[in-house]
């Protein structure tokens, strides 16, 4: 258990190091084309994988703060406060920068026209929204990874709905502990699968480093979080 956390601490501290040294990047402007470490020299188009991961990664990362700050205050148990406060800290700072990112770019934060995940598509996926750099607007995630993905009353996959929000806020002590971890989990599923799609899709250097690290610091959240809940007698949900 403690050498997974520190694990998990440790590839944390990795994200949120892309993180940092992305945003420096793409405020100095420093950095072009694919194999540089800042930002390509052209703005991404406003339907294009960098700009939707940009939007969808920021509310997918506003839920699991929310989930957080609620388990917080619904347990004394150390190693969940302890996780929680990593995943609310890390995942703010990372949104700020998504945000951060969208702005620099002159794009919307909100689209709309914009299915969740359509920035996903690809090939024949890819509808009839084109930005003049050839980005187009699909309907569904490449790979069976979209929106279609999602659970019913889930914004996108890994998030949870309304009803589990409100059912985490009325738990107390272990059964607190048992549903957030499980919603994590679910949460982290579909942010990992998220982030390595702009790991592939994204040309924005910086920002491709930045889902590289989302997806080694959730992964490792994952094995500690599954160790937790087997402590607890539990496991994630099917």
């Amino acid at each position: 258990m403690s050498r997974t956390y520190w694990a998990a601490g440790a590839a944390v501290g990795a994200a949120l190091l892309f993180a940092v040294g992305a945003t420096v990047a793409t405020a100095s402007g420093g950095g072009s084309g694919a194999g540089g470490s800042g930002t390509s020299s052209r703005a991404p188009g406003l339907y294009s994988p960098d700009a939707g991961f940009a939007r969808d990664m920021a509310v997918h990362h506003q839920q699991a703060v929310e989930m957080s700050f609620i388990v917080r205050d619904r347990t004394k148990d150390e190693a969940v406060r302890g996780l929680a406060y990593d995943i609310a800290n890390t995942q703010a700072n990372q949104r700020g920068m998504l945000l951060g990112w969208l702005d620099l770019w002159g794009l919307p934060k909100v689209l709309a026209d914009e299915p969740p995940m359509s920035w996903m598509a690809t090939g024949d996926e890819h509808a009839g929204h084109g930005d003049g750099h050839g980005e187009g607007h699909g309907s569904g995630g490449g790979g069976g990874t979209g929106a279609q993905g999602a659970r019913p009353g889930a914004l996108m996959p890994g998030m949870a709905t309304k009803e589990e929000l409100a059912r985490l806020a009325t738990l107390d002590g272990g059964e607190a502990e048992v549903f957030y971890l499980q919603l994590m989990t679910d949460h982290h599923k579909g942010g990992v699968a998220m982030a390595q799609g702009c790991a592939t899709q994204c040309e924005t250097p910086a920002e491709r480093a930045l889902a590289q690290g989302m997806v080694a610091a959730q992964q490792s959240e994952l094995t500690l979080m599954a160790d937790m809940l087997t402590q607890r007698g539990a496991a994630p949900r099917a």
